[in-house]
């Protein structure tokens, strides 16, 4: 009985062919078309997703990983199929975490003069290069503003961006900028619920018209190749794209879902005032 299902004591948890369509549907995919990457039977993955059949703790796992689902969604599926969650979250200065830190603070210095920062997929700050104070400095008091902004929760990025009383005013195109981010963000929020938290508290934001709480998640899933954002601080104007950058093999929810966003300029007069701000130290 290796594969019998463990019963879970607790809290109500959704069915897993409830999960498992879904997912199907989420990325578009037929039962047809999931069945030959699964390698299953149409059949039996009808089966699967109407209840009549219980999928083993194998078959659940190879239905993720042909769903290419994140680890998170990975143990929410097996949880919802009465096994125990495989992938762990270790926190970033763990012991066993050493090389994964060391990769990120070596990306992070590589990028000076450039500012950059480590983000998990909710938005929360982990880390940032010097770059970042010396840079957004200009704006105010970063520390004082994630505070106010965050209160005792972790910093997040996208709520000091968005908040009338963060980055918002000093934003000069924001909703070209907005409104890209939030369909994105809302289109994450679809398979991670707490996402979804941090995206709902966003949206409640004097900043954030109503219109904008029912975005076309289509409509705006294929923004230009490259979006900068203008910030306008005293005299200073400077325009950044940036490029996110994630881990190939990760095998632990932290390390799944964190990634570095790397800032670039988006013309000559922001490189040559993000080389003037380092030198100036």
């Amino acid at each position: 009985m290796q594969n019998a299902p463990i019963p879970i004591v607790g809290a109500a948890r959704p069915a897993f062919g409830h999960l498992l369509r879904s997912s199907r549907a989420a990325r578009r995919l037929s039962q047809l078309q999931l069945a030959v990457e699964a390698d299953v039977s149409q059949r039996h993955l009808s089966f699967l997703e109407s209840g009549r059949a219980l999928p083993s703790r194998e078959m659940v796992l190879q239905l993720a990983r042909a769903l290419d689902l994140p680890l998170r969604e990975r143990n929410r599926m097996l949880v919802s199929a009465g096994f125990a969650s495989i992938y762990a979250t270790r926190p970033l200065d763990a012991a066993d975490m050493q090389s994964v830190r060391a990769a990120l603070e070596l990306l992070l210095a590589h990028h000076e003069p450039y500012p950059a920062v480590v983000v998990d997929r909710a938005w929360n700050l982990f880390m940032a290069n010097a770059a970042v104070p010396r840079v957004f400095g200009a704006i105010g008091d970063l520390d004082a503003m994630f505070r106010h902004v965050c209160g005792t929760r972790p910093p997040n990025v996208l709520a000091i961006l968005l908040h009338p009383e963060g980055m918002q005013p000093f934003i000069r195109n924001f909703e070209e900028v907005a409104v890209p981010l939030l369909a994105r963000t809302a289109r994450e929020a679809l398979e991670h619920p707490h996402v979804q938290q941090v995206l709902d508290e966003v949206l409640q934001y004097p900043t954030i018209p109503a219109r904008w709480r029912s975005l076309d998640l289509q409509r705006h899933a294929n923004p230009l190749p490259v979006l900068p954002t203008e910030f306008a601080a005293g005299d200073h104007r400077l325009r950044l794209f940036s490029m996110m950058t994630t881990f190939g093999t990760p095998l632990d929810l932290t390390t799944d879902e964190l990634r570095v966003e790397s800032f670039f300029p988006a013309d000559p007069a922001s490189e040559v005032l993000l080389r003037a701000l380092a030198a100036r130290g």
